[in-house]
């Protein structure tokens, strides 16, 4: 169940799930346009999808990127305002979409959801605090380590990783340049990560943390 869910009982899950549908999208789809109206929100059953904006520059930067059963846009819904964002499909994605029109009617029904809404864009809030630390705190290297990390549940060991998405988002979503990526994956080299393609080789993933915990004290040492 998607955390968003978490505590709606079983009359406030069909309140909210009776106009919702699933829907299959392929790679790059547009779901929606910064400055549209927010008619819905969505919660992803498979797939990755990707969260932007475009800067005044023209560049793409990464707001977040979402797989299975994580959920945007949910409070743009929930104000019934406007997408501030750019949503696209980053892989073939199956999507929940749930109307806004049906989430306001509902609210005043089972006022679970709304709190369920404020839970999930706080931990959207969290995520976003804490790619701003990466980005102020941390290497380009440490950011890909801890992204390596991010995919596997394992502690120590080796294991082989598949990147879930093109190195180009990959660096969007890190806050870097791909040529800054590309330095970091070469970096990495010496601490036993070897990428091939899609695949990320990691020798030892207890060398890896050390890495991430080695740099993240220079990093901060050198900003005091």
């Amino acid at each position: 169940m998607a955390p968003i869910f978490h505590g709606l009982n079983d009359t406030a899950m069909d309140e909210l799930l009776q106009r919702a549908s699933i829907k299959s999208y392929r790679r790059g789809e547009t779901l929606f346009m910064q400055g549209d109206p927010a008619d819905a929100f969505f919660v992803v059953i498979e797939g990755w999808t990707k969260i932007y904006r475009i800067t005044q520059s023209g560049d793409e930067a990464v707001v977040g990127v979402f797989t299975r059963g994580q959920s945007f846009a949910e409070a743009a819904a929930f104000t019934n305002g406007q997408f501030p964002a750019t949503g696209e499909t980053v892989t073939d994605s199956r999507l929940l979409r749930v109307p806004s029109q049906q989430l306001v009617e509902i609210l005043g029904k089972a006022p679970e959801i709304g709190l369920a809404m404020l839970a999930s864009t706080s931990q959207h809030l969290h995520m976003l605090i804490k790619q701003i630390e990466q980005l102020k705190a941390h290497t380009g290297a440490q950011r890909v380590a801890e992204f390596l990390l991010s995919l596997t549940n394992a502690k120590a060991g080796a294991c082989i990783l598949e990147l879930p998405y093109d190195k180009a988002l990959i660096a969007g979503r890190l806050g870097i340049k791909p040529e800054s990526l590309s330095r970091a994956f070469q970096k990495l080299r010496g601490y036993g990560v070897t990428v091939k393609q899609n695949l990320a080789h990691i020798d030892n993933l207890t060398v890896l943390q050390d890495l991430v915990d080695q740099e993240r004290a220079v990093v901060m040492q050198q900003k005091r």
